[in-house]
């Protein structure tokens, strides 16, 4: 029995390696989207959006959970553009 808790050691930690630098960068593109929403920032907009796609790209099982994040990522910086500069 000592093996099959040691491959199932071994399994998490590979999963732990594949997953843990999505999680990352998805979190770091979370906390530019608020300071592009907080601030009113456009240039914090588009580094969110530009991050959703490297942390859907680091981890491509999970592309089609971050792709609403990717298409509303831009459409946030394209609007957040267009109401700082005074137009609606």
């Amino acid at each position: 029995m000592g093996d099959l808790n040691s491959s199932e050691e071994i399994g998490g930690a590979i999963a732990t390696a594949l997953v843990t630098p999505h999680m990352a960068v998805i979190g770091l593109g979370a906390v530019f989207s608020w300071i592009g929403f907080g601030l009113r920032k456009s240039w914090a907009a588009l580094v969110a959006a530009i991050l959703y796609c490297v942390g859907a790209f680091l981890f491509i099982a999970y592309i089609i959970f971050c792709i609403p994040l990717i298409v509303l990522g831009f459409i946030g910086y394209s609007k957040q553009k267009k109401l700082v500069g005074g137009e609606v």
